[in-house]
């Protein structure tokens, strides 16, 4: 039963490549729509590039304190080694498969505009993958040491 049993510290990379790969994903998606306005003026895309400087740092200070609060749960499991998959709680399973469910669902439905998906998707993908990037760097140097503060 030893199988996908990783250690502590492992087990926060594996957390920092899963966000980092979903950020990276979702700002693909929000440079994509933003490509795919061709022809828009100037102004039009000064605005959008705005947008997603305003919904990174609007989502950002809330990755942070998830990345603080995950990496402290994994600190905290009892014993050295821990499935694979620990690195999310039930909790947080459940929200990112509500948010990628509504995500992709009201895409397909094309409720989102794509200037909407042009910024929001850009800015909240590079907040995931800077939490991504975090967790990564609090995995591989094993201390609390990251781009955020620590408590």
């Amino acid at each position: 039963m030893s199988r996908f049993r990783i250690k502590k510290q492992l087990l926060i990379v594996v957390a920092g490549i899963v966000w980092l790969l979903a950020g990276l994903n979702v700002a693909i998606l929000g440079v994509r729509a933003a490509i795919d306005m061709r022809g828009v003026a100037a102004i039009i895309f000064l605005a959008l590039a705005g947008g997603a400087i305003a919904i990174f740092c609007a989502f950002h200070p809330m990755f942070s304190k998830l990345v603080q609060k995950n990496v402290r749960r994994i600190v905290d499991l009892e014993g050295e080694r821990h499935h694979v998959v620990r690195f999310f709680d039930r909790k947080s399973y459940m929200m990112m498969a509500i948010m990628m469910t509504f995500g992709i669902g009201m895409r397909a439905a094309g409720v989102f505009p794509d200037w909407f998906i042009a910024f929001f998707y850009t800015g909240l993908g590079l907040a995931l993958s800077l939490a991504g990037a975090s967790y990564i760097a609090r995995g591989v140097r094993g201390r609390a040491w990251a781009f955020h503060g620590t408590n």
